[in-house]
């Protein structure tokens, strides 16, 4: 059963640069590669994915990164939320959180490595948490 979810961008970040495969922002992005997360998106979204993945210290090539965009915007759901007026410790964040809540009559998801950025809300999991409830543990 495949689950909606926003992924943050320190979740793809850090499941590109990472030499640990097991590691639970590899599990997620892999969740995503094989179907068992559509992930949901917006341009401002997919922009910022760019242009951090970009960034010279990540030294990723640029056909990998263009590989991930075009398997974010093909296989995932576009999504213009309603403003939700919520104030976050990162207001770049925002845009996230908002496409997130779009998408709650599909019990969507925001993966993310920085909770703290977020409020404390059920639909809002680190990328362990959304690997046990892919298989079908219960979330802390």
């Amino acid at each position: 059963m495949a689950c909606y979810a926003v992924i943050d961008t320190n979740v793809l970040v850090s499941a590109l640069i990472s030499k640990n495969r097991a590691s639970p922002t590899v599990k997620v992005i892999e969740a995503v590669l094989d179907g068992r997360i559509i992930p949901l998106y917006h341009a401002d979204i997919i922009a910022e994915y760019d242009a951090v993945l970009r960034r010279k210290k990540f030294h990723l090539q640029p056909d990998t990164i263009s590989t991930f965009l075009s398997v974010f915007t093909q296989f995932g759901l576009e999504v213009f939320p309603t403003p939700t007026g919520e104030i976050l410790v990162d207001q770049d964040d925002l845009v996230f959180y908002e496409v997130a809540m779009e998408r709650q009559q599909d019990n969507a998801y925001l993966v993310t490595g920085n909770m703290k950025h977020y409020p404390v809300r059920k639909f809002i999991v680190t990328p362990a948490q959304m690997m046990e409830i892919l298989d079908g543990k219960p979330a802390e």
